[in-house]
C-alpha cells in the first residue's frame, strides 16, 4: 500500500478536524438543529434533541434524515443551522504551513455545504492550500459514511483510491475509505456527540493511521519525507 509520504492526494474532513472540536461548533449547531426540528414540527426541545440523535445515528447525519423522512429542504436547514457564530476558531499560521509542506493536491471532504466550508477555512486562514470542496451537494446530499459521495468525489477528480489519504475524526467515515483502497488517519478525540467513547485505534483496522493532534502529525510526516 502507497506510504503516507508518496500520497498524491489529500482529502480531508472539515468540522473537529481542520479545527479543534474544543471551538464548539458542533454544540451550536446542534442547538440550531434541535431549534429547527422544534420549529417545523412543534415539539417540544427535549424531543427535538432527541430526534435530532436519532436522525443522526440513523441516517449518518441530522439532515439526511430529516431529508428522507419528512422531505425537508436541505438548503433551508443547512442556512438555518450553519448561522453560528465562529468567534473561536481563529488564523491557525501553523496548520497552514504543515499543509503547505504536504506534498499532494488537497481537497475538502466533508459532509456540511460548500458555504459553510468557505466559512471555516477563510477563518482560520487556509483555503488557498486547498484546490477544491466536496460539499454534501456534491453528493447529491448523500454523507458519509454511505459509499456514495465516495465514488461521486473518485470520480469527479479522476482519483487512484490507492493514492489518496483521508483524515477524519469519525472512524467510521474511513471505513468505506479503506474498503475503496484509499490510507486513512483518523483524528480521534472524544467528544459529547459520540453516542460511546471510541476505542483505542488498534480496534479498527480501516484505521490504518491515528493520532490526537493533526497538526504534529503532518509536521513530523513531511519532516520524515525530507
Amino acid at each position: 500500500m502507497t506510504p503516507l509520504h508518496r500520497i498524491t492526494t489529500w482529502l480531508f474532513d472539515l468540522d473537529n478536524t481542520l479545527y479543534s472540536p474544543h471551538a464548539a461548533i458542533f454544540p451550536q449547531m446542534h442547538r440550531r438543529m434541535a431549534a429547527y426540528i422544534a420549529q417545523a414540527f412543534s415539539v417540544a426541545r427535549e424531543e427535538a434533541e432527541r430526534l435530532r440523535e436519532h436522525y443522526f445515528h440513523a441516517h449518518g447525519t441530522t439532515m439526511r434524515g430529516l431529508m428522507l423522512e419528512h422531505g425537508v429542504d436541505p438548503h433551508e436547514f443547512m442556512d438555518f443551522v450553519h448561522d453560528v457564530d465562529l468567534a473561536a476558531i481563529g488564523p491557525a499560521p501553523r496548520l497552514e504551513a504543515a499543509l503547505a509542506a504536504l506534498p499532494g493536491e488537497k481537497v475538502v471532504f466533508t459532509n456540511a455545504d460548500r458555504k459553510h466550508a468557505r466559512r471555516i477555512l477563510e477563518r482560520l486562514g487556509v483555503s488557498f492550500r486547498f484546490s477544491d470542496i466536496f460539499g454534501i451537494e456534491d453528493a447529491n446530499y448523500v454523507c458519509k459514511p454511505d459509499e456514495g459521495p465516495y465514488r461521486a468525489l473518485i470520480a469527479k477528480y479522476a482519483l487512484d483510491p490507492a493514492s489518496c489519504c483521508m483524515v477524519d475524526d469519525m472512524e467510521r467515515n474511513l471505513e468505506t475509505a479503506a474498503r475503496l483502497g484509499m490510507k486513512t488517519l483518523w483524528l480521534r478525540h472524544e467528544a459529547a456527540w459520540q453516542k460511546t467513547t471510541p476505542l483505542p485505534a488498534h480496534h479498527y483496522p480501516h484505521c490504518h493511521y491515528a493520532t490526537n493532534d493533526l497538526i504534529p502529525f503532518l509536521e513530523n510526516l513531511t519532516k520524515r519525507a525530507a
